[in-house]
């Protein structure tokens, strides 16, 4: 991050109320390309995309010598599957995917199963030669976690865009999750409407094959809830034109409409919910993230998630001894993190960045690109950063009556002991 782009941070999060912002729509639904590496910045990026919340596409330059577009693809551009197999199936073990049913809809989205890889491409192969049709319907490869089962594929390399990365940082550091996703499916498999996870960042590369995105900014969403205040399975469904099931379609934007082509990467910003279409056979490469400049719109999130709960079994509230611990547990079990956990990933975070501004990085760290040697290859200046919006999130999260009532001085350390340690590392290092 160099010192402009650090200025720019500065003046735009000088207070909580502008951390949980939101992007108007964009004109005429314009979508910036970046076409060449060598002239776009990591400050470019995050000054003008990541602060302000809006999308962009990367072309095929940006993934020109990852492993799995020189490997993943034939000559003609279709999925190769010999490779997939030969190296997935065969040479590395008995890989087993998640699929989901895109013909099928369970609550609000396609329902899962675990299957071999060997029977997924077997599937595949033959969908193809019946003209994308099976009994079985359209099955999609979703959320495999090809990476962390097998680390020593040539796969990718994470552009420097998307390496200040909290939410794989923290799970990577406690050795339960990861979220860097394999995506894989036949012409028509599509992914219903919906937000990321913790409302984070995403980007999708794909390695062969072309998509179709449907965007909306943050808030949009809120004119396509039907009159149960449900969103939308499907938003090119015809019911949506009903205005007695949903009331306030005609107010909605229409969506920014992008096709993203073999070897390019998209941008999906904070909270912008999104449908998905493959138009050919697709591979894509997927992460999902959170970092600096999205923090509070996950806390907000996560506020928000919590006020749901609390609703829901509102009515056990003064029969339940340890309904606030409670509706901690069932957040969690729907969204993954409850207050504690997040308190643990600030804390971890900010513990690496005093790390990096110390200079406790040693040559071993260094050699294995851990995200902590990745963090000092973006500079003093972006540790600062991140430090000062860890503060920020950390001081609203301490003023919550709900976290309070989860006895937070017993968390190590407390977060006042928290707070005032990365205050003080804050300025020391702008002396």
């Amino acid at each position: 991050m160099d010192r402009a782009a650090f200025a720019c941070s500065t003046a735009f999060f000088r207070d909580y109320s502008s951390a949980s912002h939101v992007a108007v729509c964009l004109p005429q639904g314009h979508v910036d390309y970046i076409e060449k590496v060598e002239s776009f910045s990591y400050s470019d990026f995050f000054r003008d995309y990541l602060i302000p919340n809006h999308p962009c596409i990367f072309s095929a330059k940006f993934t020109e010598g990852w492993g799995s577009r020189r490997n993943w693809v034939t000559q003609d551009g279709k999925p190769n599957f010999d490779y997939l197999l030969q190296h997935f199936v065969y040479i590395s073990g008995k890989a087993v995917v998640p699929v989901a049913n895109c013909d099928a809809k369970e609550y609000n989205s396609n329902p899962k199963e675990q299957i071999p890889l060997k029977e997924y491409i077997s599937y595949w192969k033959e969908h193809i030669k019946k003209n994308y049709q099976s009994p079985r319907g359209c099955l999609y490869l979703k959320d495999w976690h090809l990476c962390r089962a097998f680390p020593e594929q040539d796969v990718y390399t994470t552009p420097v865009y998307f390496t200040s990365d909290w939410l794989n940082e923290y799970w990577d550091t406690i050795g339960l999750d990861d979220y860097r996703f394999v995506y894989m499916g036949p012409k028509g498999s599509w992914t219903p409407f919906h937000a990321d996870v913790f409302r984070s960042y995403s980007w999708s590369a794909n390695i062969c094959g072309k998509k179709k995105w449907l965007l909306f900014p943050p808030k949009q969403e809120e004119y396509l809830r039907d009159r149960h205040g449900h969103l939308p399975f499907d938003i090119t469904a015809p019911d949506l034109q009903n205005s007695s099931i949903y009331p306030r379609y005609a107010q909605s934007c229409p969506p920014i409409e992008i096709i993203q082509e073999a070897g390019e990467i998209i941008f999906i910003p904070s909270g912008w919910h999104h449908q998905v279409y493959n138009l050919e056979d697709t591979i894509s490469i997927n992460h999902n993230w959170v970092n600096g400049c999205n923090v509070a719109i996950m806390w907000s999130f996560l506020q928000d998630e919590l006020a749901a709960v609390q609703r829901e079994i509102s009515e056990w509230r003064d029969t339940m001894e340890d309904w606030h611990l409670q509706c901690q547990v069932i957040m969690k079990s729907c969204t993954g993190i409850d207050y504690k956990e997040f308190y643990n990933f600030l804390k971890v975070i900010a513990e690496n960045r005093i790390s990096v501004l110390n200079h406790v990085l040693d040559e071993e760290a260094s050699a294995k690109n851990t995200h902590r040697a990745a963090t000092s290859a973006l500079g003093m200046l972006h540790a600062v950063f991140d430090l000062k919006r860890t503060v920020q999130v950390l001081t609203s999260l301490n003023a919550n009556e709900d976290f309070k009532k989860l006895n937070p001085k017993s968390l190590s350390p407390p977060p006042e002991a928290l707070l005032h340690h990365l205050k003080a590392a804050i300025d020391t290092a702008l002396l």
